[in-house]
Formats: C-alpha cells, sequence, structure tokens
C-alpha cells in the first residue's frame, strides 16, 4: 500500500504579536524603513550641499582678498580693473568711499559666481539623488515583483509555485506569506475537485451504461410488446440525454483550468474531424458544410481543442435552416494567433441574446429546448476551453440569420 503524502507545511507566521502595544511599534515596517530611507538620503543630501556651498565660498572669498581691484603706486592708488574706479588723487574721505565701492562690487561678483556654482551642484545632486532614489525604492518593492511573478505563474494553474520570501518580518513578508497559504488552501481545494470529477465520472457513468444495457437487450427482444419497446426507447433516449449531460458537465469541470500540458496541435486538422464526425446528421438535415481550412498550429490539448471544433459545428448543423442550408469552417492564422471561425445559416438571433447563449443550460427562445438538439452546454464547454487555453471566443448575428463564431487562440 502507497504511503500518504505528507501534507504541505504551513508558512512561518509572523514572529510578533499584534495585540502587544509595544511589539507593532519596534517592528521593523515598510513605513519605518522607507522613512529612515528617505530621511537618510536628505540628510546626507543637505550635508554635501553644505560642503559644496562651504567651499565654493571659501575659494570665492580666498581668490576676492587675493585679487584686489586696485594697488597702491608710490603712494598713489592706481585701479587694476576697469570696474573700479577710483581717483588719483583726492582727499581720504573720497578715497575711503571708492574703495567701499570697488569692494562691494567685487562682493557681488563673489556672490554671484558662488550662486551659479550651487545651481550647478544642486542639479549634480539633484541627478544623483533621484537615481539613488530609484534604484533604492527598487530595492525596496523587489519582494512585491516576486509576489506579483508568483501570482502570474499561479494563474497558469501552477499552484505548486510558492513566494518563501525571505528578509525582515515586515508588511510584505506578511504578504508573502499570507498569499502561501492561501496558494496551499487553493491547492488543497483543487486536489480535492479533481479527486471528486475523477469520482463522479466513474460514479456517475456506471450507472448510466448499465440502464443503457439494459434496454437495449430488453429492445433486442422480437416478442416484446410494442408499447413496452416504445416505452424502451423513450428510456433509452433520456438515459441517452442523461449520458450526455453527464460527459458535458465533468468536461466544463476539467476545461475551467488552464492547460498545463500542452502539444502542437492544427486547428484545421481539428476541424476536419470534427467535420467528418458529423457529416452523416449534416446530409440527413441536408446541410452543406463548406470552408477553407489553413493550417493554424496552437499550442494546446487536441481533444479539447477537438470539442471546441465539434461543438461549434454541431450547433451550426442542428439549428439551421430546414431547406438549402449550408455552414462554413474556417481556419487562418492572423496578427499571431490562430483564428476558427464557423458561420451558418439559420433563424435570426437578437444581439442581445447572444451572451446568454454561452451561459450553461441557457437556450435561445423555444426552439432549442427539444431534447434531441443537446444539453445547453455546447457553447459553454467550448468557451471554458477556449479560455483554459488563453483565447476567447465570440459570437455575432448573421446578416440574413444564423451566426458567426470567431475562435481566437494564441500561437
Amino acid at each position: 500500500m502507497a504511503a500518504t503524502p505528507a501534507p504541505p507545511q504551513a508558512p512561518p507566521k509572523p514572529t510578533w504579536d499584534p495585540r502587544d502595544p509595544v511589539r507593532p511599534l519596534l517592528r521593523p515596517t515598510i513605513r519605518i524603513r522607507l522613512t529612515l530611507l528617505y530621511g537618510g538620503m536628505f540628510l546626507i543630501a543637505g550635508i554635501l550641499l553644505l560642503s559644496i556651498i562651504y567651499l565654493f565660498t571659501a575659494q570665492a572669498l580666498g581668490e576676492s582678498a587675493s585679487e584686489l581691484p586696485f594697488k597702491v603706486v608710490e603712494g598713489k592708488v592706481q585701479p587694476t580693473t576697469s570696474w573700479c574706479q577710483l581717483p588719483v588723487q583726492g582727499t581720504g574721505e573720497q578715497l575711503n568711499d571708492a574703495v567701499s565701492a570697488c569692494l562691494q562690487h567685487q562682493g557681488d561678483l563673489a556672490l554671484d559666481d558662488l550662486l551659479r556654482r550651487s545651481l550647478f551642484a544642486l542639479l549634480g545632486l539633484s541627478i544623483i539623488a533621484f537615481a539613488f532614489g530609484y534604484a533604492m525604492a527598487g530595492r525596496v518593492l523587489s519582494p512585491l515583483g516576486r509576489i506579483t511573478r508568483t501570482a502570474r505563474q499561479v494563474a497558469g494553474s501552477d499552484l505548486a509555485r510558492r513566494i518563501e520570501l525571505d528578509g525582515p518580518d515586515d508588511e510584505l513578508k506578511e504578504l508573502a506569506d499570507t498569499f502561501d497559504e492561501m496558494l496551499d488552501r487553493l491547492e488543497r481545494a483543487f486536489t480535492a475537485q479533481q479527486r471528486f470529477v475523477a469520482n463522479a465520472s466513474h460514479e456517475l457513468r456506471t450507472p448510466l451504461a448499465i440502464n443503457r444495457t439494459l434496454l437495449e437487450v430488453h429492445l433486442s427482444d422480437p416478442g416484446a410488446p410494442v408499447e413496452l419497446q416504445q416505452l424502451g426507447k423513450t428510456l433509452l433516449a433520456t438515459n441517452e440525454r442523461s449520458e450526455q449531460l453527464v460527459e458535458g458537465l465533468l468536461l466544463l469541470a476539467r476545461s475551467d483550468n488552464q492547460i498545463v500540458e500542452r502539444k502542437p496541435v492544427d486547428l484545421a486538422e481539428v476541424a476536419s474531424q470534427a467535420i467528418d464526425q458529423l457529416h452523416g446528421e449534416a446530409e440527413a438535415k441536408g446541410v452543406e458544410i463548406r470552408g477553407e481550412r489553413a493550417s493554424a498550429v496552437v499550442q494546446g490539448n487536441g481533444v479539447l481543442l477537438e470539442r471546441i471544433a465539434l461543438n461549434l459545428v454541431q450547433n451550426a448543423v442542428r439549428y439551421n435552416l430546414p431547406e438549402d442550408g449550408w455552414v462554413e469552417v474556417t481556419t487562418e492564422t492572423q496578427h499571431g494567433q490562430a483564428v476558427l471561425v464557423v458561420s451558418n445559416t439559420g433563424p435570426v438571433v437578437p444581439a442581445y441574446e447572444i451572451d446568454n447563449l454561452f451561459e450553461p443550460f441557457r437556450r435561445l427562445r423555444q426552439e432549442r429546448t427539444g431534447s434531441d438538439k443537446g444539453v445547453g452546454l455546447g457553447l459553454s464547454i467550448a468557451r471554458s476551453v477556449a479560455r483554459a487555453h488563453g483565447g476567447r471566443i465570440i459570437a455575432e448575428p448573421r446578416e440574413g440569420g444564423g451566426l458567426v463564431m470567431r475562435v481566437t487562440l494564441p500561437i
């Protein structure tokens, strides 16, 4: 007897107690980390800016002090610049006023030079600060990217993926641990669902198969009364409808998930196989099946993709005109996508009824309720299979009656 696999271990719980009034305040939260990060960056930038301004000021004052705008020549004052005009001879008061004006002008020039250099320094520091802040923000938010990538992988039905985030016990780690715990529950739920589908498939098919066998045996008896034969045919038709319903429900449950194992499948071949299966029914109803099918290879499950084509062509044949009806099935590749189009003649379908056709057990008006035309799951299964392959199916009313079904799948 095979050993029962051990249940998956739950992710580690946060090491802090939310009921503790002191511990959450000391917890290394994202808010505290961002506060320390940007506060420290602002402090460092301020220190650098003050240091640069101090150096520029010292340099400007040093140049101003070393280069006077005048010089004394044999007891006389001689200007050394064009903007410093000093009297060659004059009273002491006049000379002092002229010297003060020159020094004031030289200070203005030093301040202008300091302002210009400070602006360049501020521009350089701003570029460095933005680059450093961008890098730090990416480092802080990198766990969110890891969570997002894991969520995308899980969206492809890879429920075995886990984030398993390491690092400080902050909000991001708490989010990752909660997400891992949710994935554990989802994986157990999907595993239970698959097990239920497998068991239900066996339990539901067996009694229906037994009923069909018993009815066929009784109907094969030539001595059976006419009333019993008529009742047997009715019960056999009801049993066949129940088998179709069970198969449709099980297929719908299986196709709701993404396809994990994919193989190259040619839509043209799939459509041709579906047409071959329905060729006899189409001839009996006087419906012509036509159309050109070019090669369009996609990655997916061939059985499920064949079910899409079979359901669409089957609906197109059954819900057609009583006479001179036709069904056109084409496949091609457009804009990097494989396209399957099934068009047919038939009764006029209002545009507001299109969405209802894809709902399980929903039919259009009274002409779609007959038991000989299915159980109302064909289009629901087709849409579910298309979504499982990353594609979509669109229905449009055809001018003059009938529908145009367009299935697009990624290549």
